[in-house]
């Protein structure tokens, strides 16, 4: 489960990045209001990612949901920069093998039941 919340965290850590890139670079452009807008976007979309990571540590049960779906956003991410021929084709492949560990991790059912998640058809 310490696994899974590094990879949360990484994530959530890389996009608080890319967002303060983005709003720097685009001031620095005089593009500021692209700039400002998509680095927003991006520090309120590491709060998920980060949230869960905490959550997944302090081994609160509803933080697998939302690191589920990180997971899962991080997936079609991955493929579109394996698209490009440049040196994002590296984050791609890092992306999505960082996205598949945090999935089977998440889905395994030692960290379902260290969460206390119950399955499906158990009461």
């Amino acid at each position: 489960m310490t696994a899974a919340a590094a990879i949360s965290g990484v994530e959530g850590l890389a996009l608080l990045a890319g967002g303060i890139t983005m709003i720097v670079l685009g001031a620095g452009d005089g593009d500021v209001r692209s700039g400002v807008t998509g680095g927003l976007t991006l520090l309120v979309l590491a709060l998920l990612p980060l949230t869960a990571a905490r959550g997944l540590l302090a081994r609160r049960n509803w933080s697998r949901g939302p690191a589920v779906i990180t997971q899962l956003l991080a997936l079609p991410v991955a493929y579109s920069l394996l698209q490009v021929n440049s040196v994002a084709v590296w984050a791609g492949i890092l992306l999505g093998a960082a996205a598949v560990v945090g999935l089977v991790l998440l889905v395994h059912p030692a960290t379902a039941q260290a969460l206390g998640v119950r399955g499906p058809g158990r009461e």
